[in-house]
């Protein structure tokens, strides 16, 4: 299942590339346009849609993206989804906003990141990210963000713990979390069966994203005693679903190695329930034991997760700080 969406999410990917030739000129040096979720992760179907965030080098004030570049390239951006045959961007395009290189590290830490939505698009673009235009910038983009969490890494070189990553994950997957719940309550039937499906979802392919990186750095650390941004760097190459393959061939996993089939296992399962329409996946979530099952099936898979990560960090500091 998952070779098949890989194979299918690239050659739409592709596709949609093709149609912004223009784009990417009026990007060239001064922006990038990064996907995220399912064509990101290479798990797309033919009813996805693309999830996209705009990073411009510059400040908030002095952007080097123009207004009216900026606009021409969203308009672009429609126009190509549009002819690919690819579902209109979530929100009527309200996610679909222009953000500086200097806006993304400037808010880390700040109280005004979960706000102005930085945090999370300098999350997804370390977790779940593939440049769609301006790979050139988009490089620089992911080295000043990753730079940002690895400034007391000069000093401590040899035994660099990214706990400051490791925590905003973390806040990340909480945030996730806490949304949903918030917004499940007092609603009618059919809002709460898109509710659970949306849950589901979130139980398999945001809970992956976020602990496969934190598996990733976790092993890492293990191995080398250490955590440089070249790893972080191999971390973000990879998708969720690879990264589960880098873990069978890592030497601190081996103990894991079953439980690292079981979330392949269930995450290719997981794939095929939620291969259709989000509507048809609605009135499957009508049916209460269908939505118990689904539940029943992403509560094991949370379980296996948790097993995974005990088995491979059990005894090691950096474990610990991400327990407590």
């Amino acid at each position: 299942m998952i070779e098949q969406r890989r194979l299918y999410a690239a050659e739409r990917f592709r596709a949609v590339q093709n149609r912004l030739m223009d784009a990417e000129a009026l990007c060239a040096n001064k922006a990038c346009v990064y996907a995220t979720g399912s064509f990101a992760r290479g798990e797309a179907h033919q009813w996805s849609d693309l999830d996209l965030f705009i990073v411009g080098r510059g400040s908030d004030q002095n952007r080097e993206l123009s207004r009216l570049d900026e606009i021409q390239v969203e308009a672009d951006l429609i126009d190509a989804i549009k002819a690919e045959g690819i579902p209109e961007f979530s929100g009527d395009g309200q996610y679909l906003v222009h953000f500086s290189v200097q806006g993304l590290i400037g808010t880390l830490g700040k109280p005004e990141d979960d706000a102005l939505n930085t945090f999370t698009a300098r999350l997804l673009l370390l977790l779940e990210s593939k440049p769609l235009l301006g790979a050139d910038v988009y490089h620089l983009v992911l080295h000043d963000v990753l730079g940002a969490y690895w400034q007391e890494y000069v000093e401590h070189k040899n035994d660099f713990t990214p706990a400051f990553l490791a925590n905003d994950i973390l806040r990340l997957w909480r945030t996730f979390c806490v949304n949903y719940e918030a917004r499940t309550k007092s609603s009618p039937d059919r809002a709460k069966a898109k509710r659970k499906s949306k849950n589901y979802k979130l139980k398999f392919s945001r809970l992956l994203t976020c602990y496969s990186a934190l598996l990733f750095l976790l092993t890492t650390h293990i191995q080398k005693q250490t955590v440089s941004i070249e790893d972080a760097k191999e971390m973000v190459s990879l998708t969720p679903t690879q990264r589960l393959e880098w873990l069978l061939q890592q030497p601190a996993a081996t103990q894991a190695t079953d439980g690292i089939r079981k979330l392949q296992s269930s995450y290719s399962k997981f794939l095929d329930n939620t291969e259709m329409s989000e509507d048809e996946l609605v009135d499957k979530f009508m049916e209460r034991d269908y939505g118990r099952q689904r539940y029943k099936e992403a509560l094991e898979f949370g379980t296996e997760m948790f097993t995974v990560l005990e088995r491979i960090g059990t005894g090691h500091a950096f474990y610990r700080m991400l327990v407590v």
